[in-house]
């Protein structure tokens, strides 16, 4: 538990600081690839459904593979 008037020393916080804003940038990243990924992760889910309907894939179990 911290106590009041506890502060790190300002190379810490600036550590700590860089770490949180590298991870908000990973975030950033992350969220505008999946965003911009939406169409095409569509456009194969599509064709997947196509194959099964069409006999293209069949199912087996992972002992098959």
């Amino acid at each position: 538990m911290l106590t009041e008037g506890y502060k790190l020393p300002p190379e810490k916080q600036y550590t700590i600081a860089a770490v949180i804003l590298e991870e908000l940038e990973d975030e950033r990243l992350w969220d505008k690839a999946f965003a911009e990924s939406q169409d095409r992760l569509a456009q194969l889910a599509r064709k997947v459904r196509t194959d099964i309907k069409t006999g293209r894939v069949k199912k087996m179990g992972i002992d098959a593979l």
